[in-house]
């Protein structure tokens, strides 16, 4: 990563000076501070249907501060739902869900609360329901990867630490108008979701594993087929 980054909050207000320990303790990777690298990104995570918002500009200093990102290698997929699953309430759809809700968490969840940047998947409202057919056994963990690529749905920049907060320097903001930035949003995830019901969904492989298989296997971040 880059010594210093830019980065973007969208929301409804201008923000200047992020608060540590402030924020929901229910967001994909718990209490922090969540922006993107991307400033479009940003604009259409800001808006509403019928709200606009503002984007307020940073840069961070990151030299000599511990950074995971969960889309590099050395973690999978399920390392990822490990740590959603731990922080968001998923709905658990059947028996299934609830079995391997467990089982992922028992298997693949690791100490990620000592870094001071996280940065990873956004879970919208597309990649829940990506997930809950997954752990519905309704898609391979293959086409789970897939899903999560589809329509570029966006990354993360989360400040997780105090030391990481004390970093981040205010620069500017803009305003984020709802009637150009939410048909973008809207049509980028019903972009992932047509593609997704219409081609992955329903495309099987030979080679797929299922979460069935998985729990029935017993494997773990180890083994070469996760």
């Amino acid at each position: 990563m880059n010594v210093t980054v830019e980065i973007y909050h969208g929301s409804e207000k201008i923000i200047t000076r992020p608060e540590f320990g402030s924020g929901n303790p229910y967001n994909d990777y718990g209490p922090g501070f969540y922006c993107t690298e991307t400033e479009s990104m940003a604009m259409e995570w800001a808006v509403g249907p019928d709200r606009s918002g503002f984007v307020s500009h940073y840069s961070i200093e990151c030299d000599g501060l511990s950074v995971l990102d969960l889309n590099s290698a050395g973690y999978s997929i399920l390392n990822w739902l490990a740590i959603l699953i731990n922080n968001r309430k998923i709905e658990m759809l059947g028996p299934l869900a609830g079995e391997a809700k467990d089982y992922i968490t028992e298997n693949f969840l690791f100490d990620y609360g000592s870094y001071d940047i996280i940065t990873g998947y956004r879970a919208d409202d597309s990649y829940f329901s990506f997930v809950q057919d997954f752990l519905n056994g309704s898609i391979s963990l293959r086409q789970l990867g897939n899903a999560m690529n589809l329509g570029r749905l966006g990354t993360q920049f989360v400040l997780k630490s105090r030391k990481a907060f004390e970093r981040i320097c205010f620069l500017k903001y803009e305003k984020a108008d709802c009637e150009t930035w939410y048909p973008r949003r809207y049509s980028r995830d019903s972009a992932a979701r047509r593609h997704y019901f219409d081609v992955e969904k329903n495309r099987r492989l030979r080679d797929d594993v299922y979460i069935t298989q998985i729990m029935d296997r017993g494997l773990g971040s180890d083994d070469l087929c996760i």
